[in-house]
């Protein structure tokens, strides 16, 4: 979301004791800053939010209640939340009714209880009323920020909010049989409340997708649909697997740039040892290397275009293929900051083909002998040099591909066609 929110006031009048909000949730830029997943508001002394937390606590969970001029309740949970390839799950859950006091406030990630907490604070009394259902001048209810600011960096899929009752996880995922992981629930039933709403459900739709017609409007950004979800998981950069030198991260992390001139290195969070996958790259200039890296190697010491373990095309002088940081074969032609450069990875047959706008210049391409298991690698030099990578979510950062090409197996949007029997580095890819 960047600088993306939402919001509406929940303006039915309502005397609560007990709320539940869940929603699927996918980390972006991961930087220690604030960031708010919701906020209700009445003003200054009366509030609620939960956020990542900035700071000596940095990538902690937070829910934080304020109530006239006071804590209502505020705890901090010592687990670090700092994946940002996967989907987390998070149900929040406040009971004023329970007469155990450490049962009034429940928090759950991907359907496990949390209970350890660097702080918690509890003034919940038995049958205390709450105050999630706020409304303070149009922004009172926010999803993304807290009041214009510490905006959430990431997705949301599924956000679900209820007032007045109480729910376990369980209503909103579930336990997969084979795989033994936590899995959404697509159709949760459970009770509204008067200002209780789904939005999110599918695709961008901040339309209330409950009975109650709760709906919201963008507050400010741009809210940008993503094939992303969590039942099919792309590949974007990975900034917690990157070169010494200072990297930007964008749009969910399919956008990567540093400010400086001098070379860095990141990859892909996904990596795969066998099938044939597709990905798109475009806004790069000179000095800038795209390909595959094996995962022995060291992006943390090895910000440099010379890595063994590395198959790339090198965008300079004329175009080139680099082996194992060595020149092999030139003059293919470059690529300019509108043309979109597709590269297929055939790791049963270790081959990699470059196309330019659609049309194949390398072709099958003999990989490193070095790369067993592959991921999508950048090495680049140029500050300002901001590259994006379209791994299937149909977007070149929050530009929309023009005409979506085809052949994908149904998995991923591209701007040009997927060589056939190739398709999208996701969850989904790699089970096909």
């Amino acid at each position: 979301m960047a600088s993306t929110y939402l919001k509406r006031d929940l303006s039915v009048s309502e005397t609560i004791y007990k709320w539940t909000w869940s929603a699927w949730v996918k980390r972006g830029t991961v930087n220690g800053s604030a960031q708010n997943l919701f906020k209700s508001r009445t003003d200054g002394n009366n509030w609620v939010q939960c956020y990542f937390s900035d700071g000596g606590n940095v990538d902690r969970l937070h829910l934080h209640s304020y109530k006239n001029g006071g804590d209502h309740y505020r705890y901090t949970t010592t687990q670090q939340f700092r994946d940002v390839n996967g989907w987390y799950h998070f149900v929040l859950n406040v009971d004023s009714s329970q007469s155990t006091a450490g049962d009034r406030l429940r928090m759950y990630v991907n359907g496990e209880r949390i209970t350890s907490f660097s702080t918690s604070t509890n003034n919940l009394t038995n049958g205390d009323s709450l105050i999630f259902n706020c409304s303070d001048s149009g922004t009172g209810h926010t999803i993304g920020s807290w009041n214009a600011g510490s905006y959430f960096d990431g997705s949301m899929s599924h956000v679900h909010y209820s007032s007045g009752y109480s729910y376990a996880p369980t209503v909103f995922g579930s336990t997969d049989s084979t795989t033994g992981e936590w899995k959404i629930n697509t159709s949760p039933t459970f009770t509204l409340g008067g200002n209780g709403y789904t939005v999110l459900k599918n695709g961008n739709t901040i339309t209330d997708q409950s009975s109650n017609s709760n709906d919201f409007t963008v507050g400010g950004g741009t809210l940008t649909k993503t094939e992303d979800n969590p039942s099919n998981v792309f590949s974007t950069w990975n900034p917690l697997h990157k070169g010494n030198n200072t990297l930007a991260y964008s749009t969910g992390n399919t956008g990567v740039s540093s400010s400086s001139n001098a070379w860095y290195s990141t990859t892909g969070t996904l990596g795969f040892s066998s099938g044939k996958f597709y990905f798109e790259i475009k806004d790069w200039g000179d000095y800038c290397q795209i390909g595959i890296c094996d995962t022995s190697v060291n992006i943390n010491a090895q910000d440099s275009q010379d890595a063994t373990g590395t198959t790339v095309f090198y965008n300079y002088d004329g175009g080139e293929m680099r082996k194992d940081g060595v020149m092999t074969t030139a003059n293919y032609g470059t690529f300019n900051s509108t043309d979109i450069a597709g590269f297929a990875i055939d790791m049963d047959n270790k081959t990699m083909s470059v196309y330019k706008n659609g049309s194949a210049i390398v072709s099958n391409y003999a990989i490193s002998t070095s790369i067993e298991t592959a991921l999508p690698y950048v090495s680049n030099y140029s500050s300002g040099n901001l590259i994006y990578a379209n791994f299937g979510n149909g977007y070149f950062g929050t530009t929309a591909v023009s005409s979506a090409g085809t052949n994908a197996s149904g998995n991923g949007i591209f701007e040009h066609d997927c060589p056939a029997g190739f398709t999208a580095l996701s969850t989904k890819g790699l089970n096909l």
